[in-house]
């Protein structure tokens, strides 16, 4: 009898909606405890798989006989070998298909907020912390932060009636591939950039706009602004609402200065961003940022992670109200921490300075994101 399979997006599922889940994962105690699936009510076990391959007699007294247990591991191959002996054994297993590659891929879809004159979408990749956007209004969409899984934008817009005629990047991401570039070839949709993060293919310079508008949208685009995480980091305020924020603000944090090897520099800059640019606008304004750190934490009551800018300003109250040196000091203290891995390659590649194979960009991904500082506990 074939072991049943669960899929990415079954367990993503299981993670918003707090399941209670069973989990061994097969891997290396190392990637392990570098990156695992992660759910509120999920409980684990971690043994490698060739500690097992004689059998399941080392890790059956931690164990339940009551619940059904997900086999996890990288690709699939050895979660299918342990899930396999855990049902002879007389329980209940499942696998996770595609094992971590496929839950690093996976994006799940919230409905964000509409009036009359658009509607947006958030995308949550879940297995990464990284958050993109569709902005939709009379059958045109606006994609914000784009990976690289353009299939499941188009689909995305398809399913709304939509055609996908605008795209951007609020920066030149380190730990992510971008899909801006291959969703402009493929659709002529118009890609806008920052000049000042280096791209050497053809785009739209964010710094000749000011404004992007089609339909009823409008965005304003708060180039050379906003910078902190990239020199050319901006924000998208779109319609006075919504405030796409790149990876300046987070809902618990700011971004990480620190990937350029200018920490003290860049972290100056961000903090002219928090205490200029973002003091001016108001309170009511939904930040919808491009990663999260914690999904039980940051995800709100309406199921997308965003919040107002009075409700992070509150939050992280330490930030807005440092003062400069006392914010320099923390941010340098902060970038001691792990930078994402392969940052220089995905930046590299997001430039168009290199290129890869679809095997290699899973590679590179692989991974939780490590793209913010300063998360409150």
């Amino acid at each position: 009898m074939a072991v049943k399979a669960m899929t990415a997006k079954e367990v993503a599922q299981k993670v918003l909606n707090k399941e209670n889940v069973f989990l061994l994962d097969v891997r290396n105690e190392n990637d392990f405890n570098d990156w695992k699936i992660e759910g509120e009510n999920f409980e684990y076990v971690n043994k490698p798989y060739f500690e097992l391959i004689d059998g399941i007699e080392p890790i059956q007294d931690q164990l339940p006989e009551d619940k059904e247990i997900l086999s996890v591991c990288a690709k699939e191959g050895s979660s299918i070998m342990v899930a396999e002996m855990l049902n002879e054994a007389g329980y209940k297993a499942a696998y996770l298909k595609g094992g971590m590659k496929s839950w690093s891929e996976t994006l799940h879809k919230a409905k964000v907020y509409e009036d009359e004159e658009i509607s947006v979408y958030q995308f949550i990749r879940v297995g990464k912390g990284c958050l993109s956007y569709m902005v939709v209004s009379e059958g045109e969409a606006l994609i914000v932060d784009p990976a690289r899984f353009t299939e499941q934008y188009e689909a995305a817009a398809k399913e709304l009636g939509a055609e996908i005629t605008h795209v951007v990047d609020s920066h030149l991401h380190a730990d992510h591939i971008s899909g801006g570039k291959e969703l402009s070839d493929k659709l002529g949709a118009k890609y806008y950039l920052m000049k000042s993060e280096g791209a050497i293919f053809d785009f739209l310079h964010l710094e000749d706009h000011d404004k992007i508008e089609f339909n009823k949208v409008s965005v304003e685009v708060l180039a050379v602004k906003t910078p902190g995480h990239t020199p050319g980091s901006v924000s998208f305020l779109v319609n006075n609402q919504l405030l796409f924020s790149g990876d300046t603000i987070f809902i618990s944090g700011l971004g990480r200065p620190d990937l350029g090897n200018k920490v003290r520099e860049w972290a100056m800059d961000l903090y002219d961003t928090v205490h200029s640019k973002v003091a001016e606008i108001i309170d009511d304004v939904i930040v919808l940022p491009a990663h999260y750190a914690d999904l039980d934490k940051e995800i709100n009551s309406e199921g997308y992670i965003g919040s107002t800018l009075g409700e992070i300003r509150n939050r992280n109250n330490e930030m807005f109200t440092a003062t400069k040196e006392e914010f320099l000091e923390s941010v340098e203290k902060s970038a001691s921490s792990v930078k994402p891995p392969n940052f220089e390659e995905i930046i590299a590649i997001n430039r168009g300075v290199e290129s890869a194979d679809i095997d290699r960009l899973q590679e590179l991904e692989i991974g939780p994101n490590r793209c913010a500082v300063h998360h409150t506990d």
